[in-house]
């Protein structure tokens, strides 16, 4: 014995006396066990109740799937999507109507406000009604009770569940106020068919918001969720009627309405046919859900002017499809704040079959000309042009690529602003030349353009013509912001806001806040107010739709900053226009591209954007930014400053603008006594000669220009003394095909001919005669239209013209065969 003693005392405990007193303590403790057990299993048991209490609600109390929501700016609804269940449920709302509470407390619930979950009250009285009829007529469940019975999923009615919905209905009452207990009621109780909560039942039966209903359609849906197939037309809906009645008669004897309201609401008949929801802005609700993932979205739309612009776009719609035209979007916004006030993704009733479906909003499309006053703006800014400047305008090829303009005519040479104004295409893509593309690729990206994701180069010129898609997001965002830096010019005391160049919002957004002086910037982000100013000046020039100009004589016209576009292939048509207030966009077209003869922006889209300018509230104009102008002499003829020899115009122009070039048109031309030659000092007596200052074009430019100017005077042509020393540097004659291109791609057709080549020539006298040659073979004379279909073989080649007074003009060339694919 002592040895185990030494043992454990070693191996186990170095003290066994205090381990023998541990064990008689073990002893004790499990001899007094037995008599304290039944309290410490209550008190095990109150602890697990009292946890399982506090932690017995699920949460979210409701986890069941909602339908989308997109509302307008006043929360009335704009449209709304069925949840993933196919039920007509609404996110739970954040109030109530009065009329449906006092209706729902006083049918389910008298006692609500005064009870913690349950009636006591209310289950003696619904025991004995039961027993009183051999059947069961009541429940007795307080409106806590039926919030926890939706919430499990109304499951089979039983004593014992009856008993757990008390028990959580006390802790939901502990959880919850009884505002939210009743919201919960109202979003999630059943009202027939897939109709679940007020708001959607509301929308449904009677086509309006839950804060119009009416006294009796409040009491018609307190009843309801009690018998909810009651709703249906032909399921014996007198019961309904005589249950919805009977409540208005308990709501006139309690005095919550008065006997004459009462009567009114009961002569009120029962809905009929569910009403289907609003679909006002369905490509809303799409990009709300894409981009948010919110349930419920109050959006900046205003529902007025949504419903007017989209049975505008509906009726145009409607005029299109007979030209095969089939879809069209409309885009409305304050330009102040940046919200979008109306959006029509597309018109309604195009068909499914027509991409109905589609938001072209936010759908890249080929722009066409409709990026033609950015260019305009920024070639101001740089100083290449001032706004009336000459911009040419003749057949060109630039590198292979050959703009051609709309009308397939010419002007030779044009203003600067009557090209914005007319759309013209040619003196657009010299300007971009000039400007070059590389720049004006980022500053459309600066100022929005989300859809160049190539490389400058992949675009080149065509950029300005529609080489580049882009969105009527992103281009009434870049237009309104235009319109924004105006606006704030003369407000920031000629300072710039880089925030002005901001994207639309279709959510509220706060109030603008007024930034201190010290945090403006006194050089612009993108473009100067001058600038932007001149643009905008240009842009109300473009004649309006059917209007003939005679709106430019009412005062009471609005003025609108406006610009169409149509891409290659008549695939896409455009209107943006812009006010102080406003922006306005539109398109036209097919959602799958298909091309249409009568799809330009002037016929389809423009009548969209006025008539829609006329929904909107009058409008004003911008005021000019002052600072920012600078008077200058420029010349009369050509827009551009003034030169020594040119007649003299004082104009505004935008400061930036002050280096561009001094007029390279006019000159001082030397004259015989009779003024009809042009002479020198080397072939006549100084003494004689006569100074005049002259419009002196180059003979393409002044080939075409004079066709639209009769009044322009051309050159005299050198005194016959004088010709051998004016030489090839006077020379009337230009080429207009083949013209600065070395090599000409010439296709062979299928059957293995080849294609001849149009050489054009241009010269100052109409009725002159040109001989043609080609490697010094003879060709052909022409007079008058100086045209000529050569076949030159492959090669290079030189072509040579003379005129009958002994002027030469060549050019070098060389024809490359291409063979066509099959």
């Amino acid at each position: 014995m002592n040895r185990i003693k030494t043992f454990i005392s070693r191996v186990f405990w170095p003290n066994f006396a205090e381990f023998t007193e541990r064990l008689q303590l073990i002893k004790s403790l499990l001899i007094n066990y037995q008599q304290v057990k039944p309290l410490g299993i209550s008190l095990g048991c109150g602890f697990i109740f009292i946890f399982w209490y506090i932690f017995c609600l699920p949460y979210p109390l409701f986890d069941v799937p909602v339908s989308q929501v997109v509302e307008d700016v006043h929360f009335e609804l704009l449209s709304a999507r069925i949840a993933a269940d196919g039920q007509w449920r609404f996110p739970e709302p954040d109030s109530i109507p009065e009329v449906y509470i006092q209706s729902l407390i006083e049918f389910e619930d008298q006692n609500f406000y005064h009870h913690q979950g349950v009636d006591p009250f209310a289950l003696l009285r619904a025991v004995f009604q039961n027993l009183s009829h051999g059947r069961i007529v009541s429940g007795g469940s307080t409106i806590s009770m039926q919030v926890i019975r939706m919430a499990k999923g109304n499951p089979a009615r039983s004593i014992p569940q009856k008993m757990m919905e008390a028990i959580l209905a006390t802790r939901l009452e502990f959880g919850y106020s009884k505002v939210r207990i009743l919201r919960f009621y109202a979003a999630n109780a059943p009202f027939g068919g897939n109709v679940v909560g007020i708001e959607a039942a509301a929308w449904r039966y009677f086509g309006k918001s839950p804060a119009l209903l009416s006294w009796a359609e409040g009491a018609l849906l307190a009843v309801l969720p009690n018998s909810p197939a009651l709703i249906h037309p032909g399921r014996n809906r007198t019961k309904l009627l005589n249950k919805r009645n009977k409540l208005l008669d308990r709501l006139a004897v309690k005095g919550i309405i008065d006997k004459t309201t009462c009567d009114l609401a009961k002569s009120e008949e029962l809905p009929e046919a569910p009403h289907p929801l609003p679909r006002l802005a369905p490509h809303l609700l799409d990009r709300v859900a894409r981009e948010k993932g919110h349930l419920r979205i109050r959006s900046s739309i205003q529902l007025g002017l949504q419903e007017q612009v989209m049975n505008l776009a509906q009726r145009h719609q409607q005029l299109l499809k007979f030209s095969q035209i089939h879809n069209l979007a409309i885009l409305v916004a304050d330009v102040r704040s940046g919200e979008v006030l109306a959006y029509v993704g597309n018109a309604p009733l195009a068909g499914a079959e027509h991409g109905e479906q589609v938001d072209i909003i936010t759908a890249p499309r080929s722009s066409g000309s409709i990026l033609k006053p950015f260019l305009y703006g920024l070639a101001l800014q740089d100083g290449l042009i001032l706004p009336h400047s000459l911009l040419p305008d003749v057949p060109m090829n630039i590198n292979g690529y050959r703009p051609e303009n709309f009308q397939e005519g010419y002007d030779g040479l044009v203003p600067a602003g009557e090209a914005l104004s007319r759309s013209l295409n040619i003196p657009f893509v010299d300007l971009l030349r000039q400007y070059y593309y590389d720049r004006f690729h980022f500053q459309l990206k600066k100022l929005g353009m989300s859809t160049l994701t190539q490389a400058p180069g992949h675009y080149g010129l065509s950029l300005i013509l529609g080489g580049a898609e882009t969105k009527l997001w992103d281009l009434c965002g870049m237009y309104s912001s235009l319109a924004r830096v105006l606006g704030h010019f003369p407000r920031y005391s000629g300072r710039y806001d880089p925030s002005d160049y901001r994207a639309l919002s279709y959510l509220p957004l706060p109030a603008q806040v007024v930034p201190k002086l010290h945090e403006l910037n006194t050089n612009p982000e993108v473009l100067s107010a001058g600038s932007i100013w001149a643009a905008f000046e240009a842009m109300q020039e473009v004649q309006r739709p059917g209007a003939e100009g005679e709106w430019q004589q009412f005062s009471t016209s609005r003025r609108v900053a406006w610009k169409t576009g149509t891409s290659f292939g008549f695939r896409d048509a455009w209107a943006i226009g812009v006010t102080p207030e406003y922006v306005v966009g539109v398109w036209a077209g097919n959602a799958d591209g298909e091309g249409r003869p009568g799809l330009v922006g002037s016929l389809a889209a423009a009548p969209v954007l006025f008539e829609t300018f006329g929904l909107l509230p009058p409008t004003s104009w911008f005021d000019a930014p002052y600072d920012d102008l600078a008077k200058v002499e420029t010349c009369r003829e050509t827009g551009f400053r003034a030169g020594q020899h040119c007649p003299i115009d004082t104009s505004r122009v935008p400061k930036k603008a002050l280096n561009s070039p001094v007029c390279r048109f006019h000159q001082l031309v030397h004259l015989d006594q009779t003024e009809q030659y042009q002479v020198n000092a080397q072939c006549y007596l100084p003494s004689q000669i006569v100074h005049r200052p002259w419009l002196a074009l180059p003979p393409l430019e002044e080939f075409y220009y004079r066709q639209r100017h009769p009044e322009y005077a051309a050159l005299p042509p050198f005194h016959p003394d004088c010709q051998a020393i004016a030489g090839n540097e006077a020379s009337p004659m230009q080429l207009i095909y083949p013209r600065q291109v070395s090599r000409i791609f010439v296709p062979i057709d299928l059957d293995g001919s080849k294609s001849k080549t149009i050489f054009q020539v241009a010269h100052r006298r109409s009725d002159a005669k040109i001989h043609w040659h080609i490697d010094q073979d003879f060709v052909g004379t022409t007079q008058t239209f100086h045209q000529f279909a050569l076949e030159p073989p492959a090669g290079k080649h030189v072509l040579t013209l003379v005129d009958e007074n002994g002027y030469r003009l060549e050019q070098r060339f060389e024809i490359i065969l291409k063979q066509q694919r099959k």
